[in-house]
């Protein structure tokens, strides 16, 4: 079983915003894939599917970003850590917007998501797919520029780049993350 975790928040007031790009990916990658069910457990939504003879379990933690861990936690508690694979999707302002990279482990970054995953896990080596949003400009808090929606300039390249992202997933269960990061990054 290969677990993919969307980060965001719940609710319609963070729809469209920086914050929510993993949730925005997961959604379409559920529309593109033979999902099994939906279903809420976890405190997330829940999907799971197949891909490449690959059962998956993808999630959307409804905890909101700073507690994404304990969701991520009981899944992977609920299927057994060993031999779980684990990609995480999230916005990180750290990449200019455009950019989109897959990578295995790293730290944290002040991602708050990322840092519950750890608190709750104690893991640092999943993989992730960093979807860049860019950097906040001036001297705005990155907190309040993650829960901005994206500019009406980049909403244009918007569509495309959540298609990437979608098939740097699927490449990524299909071949791996060596091979997804090659072809993709």
């Amino acid at each position: 079983m290969m677990l993919i975790a969307g980060l965001g928040n719940p609710g319609v007031d963070y729809t469209g915003t920086r914050h929510n790009i993993g949730f925005t990916i997961i959604d379409r990658l559920v529309s593109s894939l033979d999902s099994g069910s939906r279903y809420a457990k976890f405190n997330s939504e829940a999907y799971n599917a197949s891909y490449a003879g690959k059962s998956l379990l993808i999630i959307k933690p409804l905890t909101f970003m700073n507690k994404s861990g304990a969701a991520v936690a009981a899944a992977l508690a609920h299927y057994g850590e060993e031999g779980t694979g684990m990609l995480v999707v999230h916005d990180d302002i750290d990449i200019e917007f455009g950019r989109i990279k897959i990578k295995g482990g790293g730290s944290t970054a002040g991602h708050r998501g990322l840092q519950s995953i750890f608190e709750k896990t104690k893991r640092l080596d999943f993989d992730r797919l960093r979807f860049g949003v860019g950097r906040p400009p001036g001297r705005m808090e990155a907190s309040d520029y993650v829960l901005r929606s994206f500019k009406n300039s980049e909403k244009q390249e918007l569509d495309l780049l959540i298609s990437r992202s979608v098939d740097m997933i699927k490449e990524y269960i299909e071949n791996g993350l060596e091979q997804a990061a090659n072809k993709y990054n």
